[in-house]
């Protein structure tokens, strides 16, 4: 029988195919978008064939570590509209993300960040609220799950509510000045448009 706090065979099989990020993100953007849900288990998302932009972000990290990298989320903080929870990873001193959202524009950015702030300002132009209003306020430190190592956070079952707790206390940065605020711009509809093409029905998983 298999452990229950270690990868099944079945688990392994798809984490070998994720042989690096881009793959990682190609995997979870071929499951179904879950419009809700919080923090579930990289075995919760494997399950179920789902993932939600959290959850999505914890098996990221997850599948990142099998890689070597360290697993490290960061939280996107909005004002009228949802938060944005990224798998942040470091090659080579430069900064790439993974990333599960219903927005095209709020996915994979590839390594070549030299800080998280400026990884960050690259999901700014294109964060918005359904009513097309740029929304993107904060970004956080980072969270390093491998601190839950003890806790088992890769297979527990339900809700990963120490890492939903820990994660919206961590220290954010301001991104937009207060005399800014209530000014920015709105989304053109052509941008809006290309933003939302990530609602449409999920493909298949291809390794390449």
């Amino acid at each position: 029988m298999e452990s229950q706090d270690r990868w099944t065979l079945r688990e392994r099989k798809v984490l070998r195919q994720l042989r690096r990020p881009s793959l990682v993100q190609a995997f979870l953007d071929s499951l179904t978008y879950l419009p809700e849900g919080g923090a579930l288990s990289p075995r919760t998302t494997l399950e179920t064939g789902t993932a939600q932009c959290f959850g999505g972000a914890i098996f990221a990290a997850a599948a990142l570590a099998e890689l070597g990298y360290r697993p490290r989320l960061l939280d996107l903080r909005a004002e009228n509209d949802d938060d944005h929870v990224l798998a942040v990873f470091q090659l080579r001193g430069l900064w790439g993300a993974v990333a599960k959202s219903n927005y095209t524009t709020l996915r994979y950015r590839e390594p070549v960040y030299r800080s998280l702030r400026e990884l960050v300002m690259s999901y700014f132009d294109f964060y918005f609220n359904v009513n097309g209003m740029n929304s993107l306020r904060a970004y956080s430190v980072t969270l390093d799950l491998s601190r839950y190592d003890a806790t088992g956070w890769r297979f527990r079952s339900g809700r990963l509510l120490d890492i939903e707790e820990d994660i919206e206390r961590l220290r954010h940065y301001d991104l937009v000045p207060r005399h800014l605020r209530g000014k920015l711009a709105p989304a053109s509809p052509d941008v809006l448009a290309a933003c939302l093409l990530g609602s449409r029905p999920e493909g298949l998983f291809r390794p390449s």
